[in-house]
């Protein structure tokens, strides 16, 4: 392979990094709706160099999040996986939230309806969490009364977060989670008010 050639690959690596993380970070803060164009002037590249390495919008954002959805399938399993559900739901509500307070995309691409069956990744990890619940709800650990909704609630919260200095943002999440989990865990005799029916989709998308 000549020198030329390889330059040329390498050139094509590098463009199609930076589209894909130029196109996460925008649509993290911007939602998915973010036109094509807009990404290729924010990374550098013509539309005609974007679509041959994307042809589709569908094919960049699947791209762009594919880590993440891994992430969320793999931090659900783990926590099924440990015999004590308490734990578990603590994990996963650590974890997520420190993913988001430090990945302002996590959140996108946990609610995101994304093509090329990550949808079922999504919804194999809110079922799985679902599980969950049930299970530390009955060992007893978990307050009776939480529902999947606190979960938006949660994520709602830790989201504020990001008005924090970048530095201080993931000790701040680590704070306000350990508040949070207290507040979950059963014991209280305080009744709360009913479940907010808040759509994931509506609230984390927003810009």
């Amino acid at each position: 392979m000549s020198t030329e050639s390889s330059r040329m690959r390498s050139d094509a690596r590098e463009n199609r990094a930076r589209i894909v993380a130029v196109a996460r970070e925008l649509f993290a803060d911007r939602g998915l709706e973010v036109p094509m164009a807009t990404v290729a002037r924010r990374a550098g590249v013509g539309v005609a160099t974007l679509y041959r390495r994307f042809p589709t919008k569908g094919s960049l954002v699947t791209e762009a999040f594919i880590e993440q959805f891994a992430v969320c399938v793999s931090v659900v399993d783990d926590a099924l996986s440990d015999p004590d559900p308490w734990r578990g739901f603590c994990t996963v509500i650590s974890q997520v939230c420190e993913m988001q307070a430090q990945d302002r995309g996590f959140a996108a691409a946990f609610t995101a309806e994304l093509p090329d069956g990550h949808i079922d990744e999504r919804t194999r990890a809110l079922r799985g969490f679902a599980e969950l619940v049930q299970r530390a709800k009955d060992s007893g650990r978990l307050r009776a009364d939480f529902a999947m909704d606190d979960l938006t609630l949660v994520l709602m919260a830790n989201r504020g977060l990001s008005a924090a200095p970048a530095e201080l943002a993931p000790a701040a999440s680590r704070r306000l989670v350990a508040y949070l989990l207290e507040a979950f865990r059963a014991g209280s005799n305080t009744s709360l008010p009913p479940p907010v029916p808040l759509s994931l989709d509506q609230v984390l998308l927003r810009r």
